[in-house]
């Protein structure tokens, strides 16, 4: 189901499918995007910061994204951010965690420079298996209104 910027009321949460974290995918990203040693080698990480192989911040960042394309929040023209506001990384995302996402909406406006258009701010928790979350970040969505024109009329 599509949704307008009508349908994205203040404490609507959306879900996500989920996202199986493997070592080959921290190996692969990191060599590809953040080559540091305890995102590429099992045995060189255990003496790291992370004390074991742990997925870039990046890698957990970028998966997050793609869980937002996938996730019950379809949006009309997909999802295009005006800037991230906050972003927090809690815990290492290791081999074998299991991510999803939790997307509340906090709030939204419409935009005076754009009539039928708004931004919709959002908290996306990103959650390993057993719910705690390894990433949160809050973000705008710029969202069209329903028929494209202001949803409060002067």
């Amino acid at each position: 189901m599509t949704h307008y910027l009508e349908d994205l009321t203040p404490g609507r949460v959306f879900a996500s499918p989920a996202y199986a974290v493997t070592a080959d995918d921290i190996k692969g990203f990191a060599a590809a995007w953040d080559p540091q040693h305890f995102h590429l080698d099992e045995d060189s990480a255990k003496d790291s910061f992370f004390a074991g192989l742990a997925a870039s911040g990046w890698h957990t960042a970028a998966a997050t994204m793609r869980l937002m394309v996938t996730s019950e929040l379809q949006l009309p023209l997909g999802i295009i951010g005006s800037g991230l506001e906050y972003l927090k990384w809690h815990r290492p995302v290791r081999p074998g965690d299991v991510l999803t996402l939790r997307i509340e909406v906090v709030e939204t406006r419409e935009m005076r420079s754009r009539p039928g258009m708004g931004l919709a701010r959002l908290r996306v928790e990103t959650l390993d298996s057993g719910g705690l979350p390894v990433q949160t970040l809050e973000t705008q969505l710029v969202v069209p209104c329903r028929d494209g024109s202001p949803v409060h009329q002067p």
